[in-house]
């Protein structure tokens, strides 16, 4: 049986374990990117370029070598291609050899702990680096050649004066590490072997629901209320990496909040009002949620085209609650679906909707008051009262 080693090369020659060193002496095959195989000089083994899993799994399936090495960067647990490699070979006997990742060199150059950190790739990847800034006090993340588009990301939800801890090149001739404001990254030019750390001393990592109507920004479009609001999220009951539908936005409380609970996940907020988009993204960027994509047009033909959604939430429907159910149906038949409504017609029409897809609706009035001081004393102000519809998905 052929023994394959998956060596990670931590940030160079001069950072390679023990244990690495002892396995690529008694190898007759090295696999690697170009940038780590050069390093290598020697008569007595071949030197394969390769770094797609599937070539260097063909590379080493037709070779007669019985001891191979795969060079992975930095670690073989962080961002590797080790797993795909491995899983790809199974008649092999695979040892991983784990090296120094960019995460605890980089840590380390610049003297802090990264037990807490969060950790993140921006490199080829879709990444929501503005949910992760906003929740974690320090966050690594590896880049590709996109660190303006990051500190864009950032600056526009008003992030601009962080502090973010650069490093270019680590482990090379050309390492360079220094600090700089999000805002002085967006004229960057970093190379694409650029990782970074962002440190948010006002972290927060609350998932808040109910939020007081009045920390949103307000027009004349329709808000589902703070109460109505922390009904129809426990309602939902989303996991942090949902991918939620929003229809019918609205001014974006709805939107906001579902964001807040997943937060490693999507929420699309549809609305065919483009004021309404508008005043959503405003939100969005108030609260700091970076995992919104709003999307102007009518339900259910704008819908198509998306990621079948986890959870959805119709706040408004323009008549078409059965079309609009029926599509979510088939997009995902495990869909979660809450609707809320203010008259008892909508309310009918949405247990209809929720029937003809075999769907049993469990239904709930919510009525509530809010107190105001009218002279010295609180008066009790109700607001309409409103249905919330729901079934379907797991709850």
């Amino acid at each position: 049986m052929k023994r394959v080693y998956i060596i990670g090369m931590g940030m160079g020659a001069d950072s390679l374990t023990s244990e690495a060193i002892t396995a690529l002496n008694e190898v007759q095959l090295i696999i690697g990117a170009s940038r780590l195989t050069d390093i290598f000089n020697r008569s007595d083994c071949d030197i394969r370029s390769a770094v797609k899993p599937q070539e260097i799994a063909e590379i080493i399936v037709k070779s007669s070598m019985e001891r191979i090495a795969v060079l992975v960067s930095g670690d073989v647990g962080f961002y590797s291609g080790a797993k795909v490699v491995s899983e790809l070979l199974s008649d092999c006997d695979i040892i991983f050899i784990s090296g120094i990742s960019s995460v605890n060199y980089f840590f380390a150059k610049c003297k802090l702990p990264w037990q807490n950190a969060k950790l993140i790739s921006a490199h080829g990847r879709d990444c929501d680096i503005v949910s992760a800034v906003r929740r974690d006090t320090y966050v690594f993340a590896l880049t590709g050649g996109n660190v303006r588009d990051l500190a864009q990301s950032l600056y526009n939800v008003g992030f601009g004066n962080l502090i973010v801890r650069v490093g270019e090149n680590l482990g090379t001739s050309d390492e360079k590490i220094y600090s700089a404001a999000v805002s002085e990254l967006l004229v960057s030019s970093c190379p694409t072997l650029t990782v970074l750390i962002i440190e948010n001393p006002s972290a927060d990592k609350r998932v808040r629901t109910g939020i007081p109507d009045s920390e949103f920004i307000r027009t004349g479009i329709p808000m589902t209320k703070s109460a109505v609001r922390a009904v129809t999220l426990s309602k939902l009951g989303l996991h942090e990496s949902a991918v939620c539908y929003d229809i019918g936005c609205g001014t974006g409380s709805v939107t906001v909040e579902m964001a807040l609970s997943a937060f490693e996940g999507k929420v699309f907020a549809f609305d065919k009002d483009m004021a309404a988009i508008g005043l959503t993204k405003e939100n969005c960027r108030k609260f700091k949620v970076g995992n919104v994509q709003c999307i102007c047009g009518s339900a259910p033909e704008i819908i198509d085209g998306y990621p079948a959604p986890d959870f959805a939430f119709i706040g408004g429907s323009g008549g078409k609650i059965a079309d609009i159910v029926s599509a979510l149906r088939s997009k995902n038949p495990q869909v979660r679906i809450v609707i809320n409504a203010v008259s008892p017609q909508t309310a009918s029409n949405a247990i209809y909707a929720l029937e003809c897809v075999g769907l049993a609706s469990d239904i709930v009035q919510v009525s509530t008051s809010n107190g105001r001081y009218i002279g010295s004393a609180h008066m009790m102000i109700a607001d309409n009262p409103v249905y919330i519809i729901s079934g379907g998905g797991a709850y």
